[in-house]
């Protein structure tokens, strides 16, 4: 007889945590904070259900993956088929019918300049992909093109790729000597409620084009890569399609190539489909992972236009794209992203989506003037709340880890950045769910107010 999740037998969660601190080194966590660490025995819809009987409501989508609700037993029966049918094949050579289809359904949706899927397994490699994709564009047309322009404050990936286009910042320091040069320019963020005036906003965008146009002039640049409309791991910085159009459109008079990294922007999180679909312009190569399979296993997308293509098509072997993973295609995360994509096109979710987004609109609306906000913005269903303390607002803002543990103690798994906090819940989470992360960060905002 099988045993519900609610009724497992008693476990001795310390001993969990003994036997993890010896073993395992867990990512993005100091070794002297491993005693931290919460044992889980399951998850089901929004809830992580620790060892100790408590039910924690995630409202990060466990690290912006989660899209329909954990154990989902839709996906979880359509892996189950495909795992006794075919678990792996190397994809050099053979292909199958879940990568076909879920290749032919992401060419449904994403924008349609883009004609071809390549998979690897994760967002970094995705966007490693991408800008290798782009390099070799021009090297296979004996086209000298080697600089790239990114965003300061930029995301992508924890590879030597993604952290040379990423920001250069003390999670990268040890590595600096052995990234490539970018040329980074300031990312046009929204004015925010409070610390920017208009003018000053006109003035930093136009320092923005400007940089942008004289790089772009020098004929030297092969790339521009972005993170569409929201820049997760910057503190959720947000910017207009309006300008990012702008960019896009000098990248396309100088025949730049356009990266689009929809890692954590793609599958609807922006209140569209992807990110991309708020700009007129489209890029050249789109990114995609984490919502990929709805949150259960890794798989990783770089689509590109045939135009990207086109250099390659060559019976000149050396201009192949040499570049694959073990596990390119596999089966069981094609399997489950095809069963996502079932479920994020149906009507209900959909309509679960602009519910979230009309729900985070008017709790920011209510919110906005607490003394203790600095900013409040939002882009589709993700919100994110700027905290007024006595430092600046940075990710190693000393306020994150009592944010933190304050919500970890009232069940609830918000992982703030620095002192940004954040929601980007799955879709399955209800109006009475919603209003509980709500009602919290009110009730912890106004604790700080009285303790000052």
């Amino acid at each position: 007889m099988s045993t519900s999740i609610d009724n497992l037998p008693e476990i001795d969660q310390n001993d969990w945590k003994t036997r993890d601190q010896k073993a395992i080194w867990h990512p993005f966590t100091p070794l002297t904070d491993s005693h931290k660490i919460v044992p889980l025995t399951g998850a089901k819809g929004c809830y992580l259900h620790r060892a100790d009987g408590r039910k924690i409501l995630d409202a990060i989508g466990s690290w912006w993956v989660n899209l329909h609700g954990h154990s989902n037993e839709y996906i979880a029966e359509k892996i189950a088929q495909q795992a006794r049918t075919l678990e792996h094949v190397i994809f050099a050579g053979f292909t199958h019918e879940p990568a076909i289809t879920l290749a032919e359904r992401l060419l449904e949706i994403l924008p349609q300049n883009i004609s071809k899927i390549f998979y690897s397994d994760n967002g970094s490699t995705a966007t490693e992909v991408g800008m290798k994709m782009a390099f070799q564009y021009w090297h296979n047309q004996g086209i000298q093109k080697r600089r790239i322009i990114a965003f300061e404050g930029a995301y992508h990936g924890d590879t030597f790729g993604a952290m040379s286009v990423g920001e250069r910042n003390t999670f990268t320091t040890p590595f600096h000597p052995f990234l490539f040069e970018v040329e980074f320019i300031p990312f046009p963020e929204n004015p925010k409620t409070y610390t920017k005036d208009l003018i000053e906003h006109t003035r930093v965008q136009e320092d923005v084009i400007h940089r942008f146009k004289t790089l772009a002039e020098s004929g030297e640049i092969a790339a521009f890569i972005y993170e569409p409309l929201i820049q997760g791991s910057a503190g959720m910085c947000m910017c207009s399609p309006e300008i990012l159009n702008q960019l896009l459109g000098i990248a396309k008079q100088h025949q730049i190539l356009c990266i689009a990294d929809e890692v954590m922007t793609g599958f609807g999180r922006t209140g569209k489909l992807f990110a991309s679909d708020h700009c007129e312009i489209k890029p050249d190569i789109i990114c995609l992972s984490k919502g990929l399979t709805g949150g259960t296993l890794p798989l990783g997308v770089t689509a590109c236009t045939d135009e990207v293509q086109r250099p390659y098509h060559t019976k000149d072997l050396l201009k192949t794209f040499f570049h694959g993973h073990s596990f390119t295609a596999n089966p069981l995360s094609c399997v489950a992203a095809n069963a996502s994509l079932d479920l994020l096109l149906s009507v209900s979710c959909q309509e679960a989506i602009i519910r979230i987004e009309q729900s985070h609109a008017s709790f920011a609306r209510h919110i906005a003037s607490h003394p203790a906000v600095l900013d409040i913005r939002q882009t589709g269903i993700v919100l994110a709340l700027e905290i007024r303390t006595n430092a600046k607002t940075s990710y190693f803002n000393e306020v994150r880890n009592s944010l933190y543990d304050y919500f970890l103690e009232h069940d609830i798994l918000l992982r703030p950045m620095g002192n940004v906090i954040y929601l980007m819940t799955p879709y399955i989470i209800t109006d009475e769910e919603l209003q509980v992360i709500y009602q919290e960060i009110e009730n912890l905002l106004n604790k700080m107010v009285e303790n000052e």
